[in-house]
């Protein structure tokens, strides 16, 4: 079986105070391996405030409990981890927590997977919510956060507040799942999640722009990344040379550059981009033997044995697509595209593993998720020029 390892809420004043010791050493301790049970909540403490579920922390916070929901951590835990995960045994933690440490990190999901393992009946189901606001936020019945942008007066604040800390606004927050460290997983001698690295050898790191100031500006639990077509079109530049046809060829130019993502473009294994140009028919359709194409993107085999090519852009890189091909007598017009696959990995991953398995324990969540993956696919830019000229 493959598994790939694939928020801060802004809370009222505290009478507690920021954290003194540096981020590193919070780091540590808040995102040890696995993350302890909570334990007893304080005997003050209501049963809304007791709660891990995002639904109680939106009670109050709920324009972050609205962007959560729509956010891909909310899913972190969907058909594709489950559809691998039901393969395991429960009692086989080490398996399980190669997904869960970064999918679904507390003890709490662990324990709520595990009964879903073991067929037991159950009154909640944690794990299924993903990368859950707690997971970031709540340790032993207490509260972290970020330092309040506006302060607020003091006074008895609900789940006896809040402790916060610079962390949460730091990119080494984030490198705990989008960072593999020196003995991670590593291909072509890259780490094979090695985003947090990426960002440190560009200029966005001395300018310090950290990973939240992108993906979670004004502190909005969004995280959106290349699954959303507008946060990707901020990150790149499209350029274009007109198509001209001269003694029987049509020639044109495509160019994809890396202008303002602050890693590589794209990052990690999963997402394919594709440049084309390509000679279309009347009836707008491609007309075979005029496509040229350019792919950008880290290409892995399925089973990670292999790292077959890498061809992801740095920041301030480009590349070129040129186009020279003889013009078709039915063309009727060329398009250059920049098509984008998030999920083109897992699309082939998912296949391959029904293939295995058609009527695997897993086989109807892998579907779902197949269809998920194909469906995120979107056209980043398309241009069609007319093709009328002699």
């Amino acid at each position: 079986m493959l598994l790939l390892f694939i928020s801060a809420l802004l809370l009222p004043m505290s009478s507690l105070h920021a954290a003194s010791d540096n981020t590193d050493a919070f780091l540590k301790r808040h995102w040890t391996q696995p993350v302890a049970p909570q334990g007893k909540p304080p005997k003050s403490f209501s049963k809304l405030e007791a709660s891990l579920e995002p639904s109680a922390c939106g009670t109050c916070h709920q324009r972050q409990w609205a962007d959560w929901k729509t956010s891909l951590h909310a899913h972190a835990m969907g058909p594709g981890v489950m559809g691998q995960l039901v393969g395991v045994h429960p009692t086989d933690t080490s398996s399980l927590r190669d997904c869960t440490r970064c999918h679904a990190p507390l003890a709490e999901q662990e324990a709520s997977l595990i009964k879903k393992l073991r067929g037991k009946k159950r009154t909640d189901a944690l794990h299924e919510q993903g990368l859950v606001c707690a997971a970031c936020h709540v340790r032993k019945n207490v509260r972290y956060g970020p330092p309040p942008m506006t302060p607020k007066p003091g006074g008895k604040s609900p789940h006896n507040g809040f402790i916060g800390t610079p962390a949460f606004e730091d990119g080494r927050f984030c490198a705990t799942c989008h960072q593999f460290g020196a003995d991670g997983y590593a291909l072509n001698g890259k780490p094979l999640e090695n985003t947090y690295a990426e960002w440190q050898a560009s200029p966005y790191a001395n300018q310090g722009k950290q990973c939240q100031s992108c993906h979670m500006p004004d502190r909005r639990h969004l995280w959106r990344g290349i699954h959303d077509a507008e946060m990707t079109r901020k990150g790149v530049t499209v350029e274009t040379t007109p198509p001209t046809a001269h003694d029987g060829q049509v020639s044109a130019r495509l160019t994809l550059t890396n202008s303002g993502t602050g890693h590589y473009f794209p990052t990690y294994v999963t997402p394919r981009v594709t440049m084309q140009i390509y000679q279309e028919s009347a009836d707008k359709q491609l007309i075979e033997g005029t496509l040229q194409e350019k792919i950008v993107a880290r290409q892995v085999s399925l089973d990670l044995s292999e790292e077959l090519a890498d061809t992801r852009l740095v920041p301030g890189e480009r590349a070129v697509l040129d186009y020279l091909v003889p013009r078709h007598p039915d063309a009727q017009g060329i398009i250059m595209r920049v098509h984008v696959e998030p999920d083109y990995f897992y699309s082939g991953l998912y296949r391959s593993l029904l293939e295995a398995e058609p009527d695997g324990k897993g086989a109807s969540l892998l579907r779902a998720a197949l269809k998920n993956s194909l469906e995120s696919s979107y056209d980043l830019y398309v241009q069609r020029n007319s093709l009328s000229m002699p």
